[in-house]
């Protein structure tokens, strides 16, 4: 089924999409928010599949579906944790910096905590005060799980996926070296991350759910140019299970946890890049130096995914980069 959040009021209005994403209907008499399914998964998901079907077959009253109507499917939630699953990718960029790195990497997830409090809507602005700061958009894949008990191994993980949707993990790549080098993590360079319209459940994507993994291509595009399409299943060396198995080594995880890929990337170049800072360290290798900006005012960053029928499965983050204006 696909599930998704009408952009009214903090925490969204509860509603299930059609397959097409033509058409919804309302949800609230089964849960009024998706955090509130997701605390009662249990009961709330049979009902929610039954209306989807209800939906699907036209026995129950729908209206015209639009992504712009859309906050986030969890327009906040309670933990929102993005990994580094493909190695690769940050492989290459400490590479263009001259810089080794650990073996340790390949068997050890990157993973940071970042702030979950203001979530962007999928088509909302991506207000920054100064270009300076090196804007940068990554295209991810992400899952919402249920409640995860502490110490989980990754092959009993994937039980508790409840969700999976596209991720615009905004990065700040120019604050980001000032911070690393305190030596406490992300923070500033981190600013609200934008998710898709639409979360689905891991039936949706058929057989290119497999291995805890989605195996289909991501899209970028910039202002109507694809910067790449590499396939999210390609080359993560670290699965979703995997992910959460990290995640909850020292602690349990509450319903409505998002966990992130990182940025999709392909060992295969040809299929293009999910970030302006991959395709920096690309021409930085090739060439010596950077030649593509980071994004300024007015850019536009579009991230899809679809099917093999070429129908999108999530709706597509839209976002333009704009003037941040302090308010008075």
């Amino acid at each position: 089924m696909k599930l998704a959040s009408l952009n009214k009021g903090r925490d969204g209005e509860l509603i299930v999409v059609s397959r097409d994403l033509t058409r919804y209907c309302g949800a609230a008499d089964i849960a009024p928010t998706l955090q509130a399914a997701l605390d009662h998964w249990e009961t709330t998901a049979p009902k929610l599949q039954a209306r989807f079907d209800a939906l699907q077959n036209g026995e129950v009253t729908s209206f015209p579906f639009d992504t712009g109507d859309c906050h986030s499917p969890l327009p906040r939630a309670f933990h929102w944790a993005d990994g580094s699953a493909y190695v690769n990718h940050v492989e290459l960029v400490r590479r263009a910096r001259g810089t080794e790195m650990p073996e340790s990497f390949w068997t050890d997830p990157l993973m940071y905590q970042g702030g979950s409090d203001t979530f962007l809507a999928p088509t909302g602005d991506i207000a920054m005060a100064s270009v300076d700061w090196g804007i940068d958009f990554e295209a991810e894949v992400a899952v919402i799980t249920g409640d995860v008990p502490m110490g989980i191994d990754a092959g009993s993980a994937e039980d508790h996926i409840r969700l999976v949707m596209l991720v615009n993990d905004v990065s700040l790549r120019n604050l980001i070296p000032g911070e690393l080098a305190k030596g406490f993590g992300f923070y500033q360079s981190k600013p609200s991350s934008a998710f898709s319209p639409v979360a689905v459940t891991p039936d949706e994507l058929g057989h290119h759910w497999r291995d805890g993994k989605v195996h289909l291509d991501l899209h970028a595009v910039l202002n109507g140019e694809k910067v790449g399409s590499p396939n999210a299943g390609v080359d993560m060396t670290f699965n979703f299970p995997q992910l959460i198995a990290h995640a909850t080594k020292s602690r349990p995880l509450g319903a409505g946890t998002i966990i992130g890929s990182g940025t999709v990337s392909n060992v295969d170049r040809s299929s293009g890049s999910c970030c302006l800072a991959e395709v920096r360290m690309l021409e930085i290798i090739a060439d010596g130096k950077p030649v593509t900006p980071f994004m300024r005012f007015g850019d536009r960053i579009q991230i899809s995914m679809y099917n093999e029928n070429n129908e999108s499965i999530f709706g597509s983050i839209d976002q333009q980069v704009v003037q941040y204006i302090n308010p008075q």
